[in-house]
């Protein structure tokens, strides 16, 4: 039985206050109204409850959730997911409803229509669910219901992905020209290939991407030098169309590269370093390896020398087995990755050819001795 009904300190008959919603901690009371402040015809608020039961003041959620359109029927969960009904969204129509990620900082972002299982072209509204069980209602007046406004349950089998769409051009770096028919890969921050894709004829590319991943996409054409790009997926916000933008454009590959050049320094790929020690790839290596290995796939008939470092620490003889070993496994990174093995040919120097002043009793950093631990690739054969 209900008591003490009471209006709350921000009612008003000048506007509407309706659909209230507790957060899961009762600190946060959300509501849909059209109050002054409302960017559409109404917006979502939210009103801090204070520990003595009072209220604060409302704020207005913003215009990453809030539209020129209807925002009501919010529902949040202990997992900071706040639900809503929307016609300003890009939906199916009439309202549709939405899930949003409620940030530390109170905004929302990373909005999503829940799609065609539970929007349809009519009204869709008043969602709620269970975050244990995943079962849930919401309101509707979609076709085949049994009067104006239908209530319908459901149980949520699969979360929704936040997906996005990258896509790009892949220009000619100096005449600004489209590139049709560059190869375009997709790999993961550990350099695993998610897909791979040809630019079509108006250079065009897209993959299908997760929000909140760092992806690197590398492109190769014939006669340009292999291009590669990282970059990070950021969650789709209320005014997002759902769409990251990444074009490329290429160098042509023309150089003045002869026999004896160090193929890094001609094509602009960083040197392979290694840890104190070691001699096993490191993930960072693995990205500049990738960038050798392109050259060499766009290089069909280069060869090239594997020439491995270490820095003056530890005795000699020690840090000749150990640049070899560097050598070995740089070699055998590449053949694993496809490049014929009567390509390549390996050597070890050890502590012979150190690229600064580091020579044995001289401080240094850790720095100045990392640039050392290196492996170079030298061309022998175009």
């Amino acid at each position: 039985k209900w008591a003490n009904v009471t209006p709350l300190s921000f009612d008003s008959d000048n506007y509407s206050t309706a659909h209230p919603a507790l957060s899961p901690d009762e600190k946060t009371l959300y509501f849909a109204s059209d109050m002054p402040g409302t960017l559409g015809q109404s917006d979502i608020f939210k009103v801090a409850i204070n520990s003595n039961g009072d209220f604060g003041t409302p704020e207005n959620l913003g215009n990453s959730i809030n539209t020129e359109g209807k925002e009501t029927f919010p529902y949040v969960t202990a997992e900071n997911e706040i639900y809503f009904a929307s016609d300003g969204h890009p939906g199916l129509g009439g309202l549709d409803v939405f899930v949003g990620e409620i940030t530390k900082d109170g905004t929302v972002r990373n909005i999503q229509n829940l799609g065609n299982d539970v929007n349809s072209p009519k009204d869709d509204f008043a969602y709620i669910i269970d975050p244990v069980s995943r079962k849930g209602y919401f309101s509707s007046n979609k076709e085949g219901g049994q009067g104006s406004d239908d209530i319908y349950k459901f149980l949520e089998t699969k979360r929704l992905k936040c997906i996005q769409e990258l896509s790009g051009l892949i220009t000619d770096a100096e005449t600004g020209a489209i590139l049709s028919g560059a190869k375009v890969t997709l790999f993961n921050n550990q350099m695993e290939i998610k897909a791979t894709t040809i630019a079509d004829a108006t250079g065009s590319y897209s993959f299908p991407v997760e929000c909140g991943i760092t992806y690197n996409v590398r492109v190769q054409k014939t006669d340009y030098t292999t291009r590669e790009v990282s970059i990070t997926i950021e969650k789709i916000t209320g005014k997002s169309t759902g769409k990251t933008a990444l074009s490329i454009a290429l160098e042509k590959s023309i150089r003045n590269v002869t026999v004896g050049d160090d193929l890094g320094k001609c094509f602009g790929i960083k040197m392979i370093y290694f840890d104190l020690d070691k001699y096993n790839i490191r993930p960072e290596a693995a990205l500049d390896l990738e960038k050798i290995l392109a050259t060499l796939n766009d290089y069909p008939t280069m060869k090239i020398d594997i020439r491995s470092h270490t820095d003056s620490r530890a005795n000699f003889k020690y840090n000749e087995v150990l640049s070899d070993n560097r050598a070995k496994s740089t070699l055998q990174w590449l053949v694993k990755n496809g490049i014929n093995p009567d390509r390549l040919t390996s050597k070890g120097y050890g502590e012979t050819q150190l690229v600064n002043k580091c020579a044995d009793g001289v401080p240094c950093t850790e720095e100045e001795h990392q640039q050392n631990r290196r492996s170079e690739f030298i061309i022998t054969a175009l």
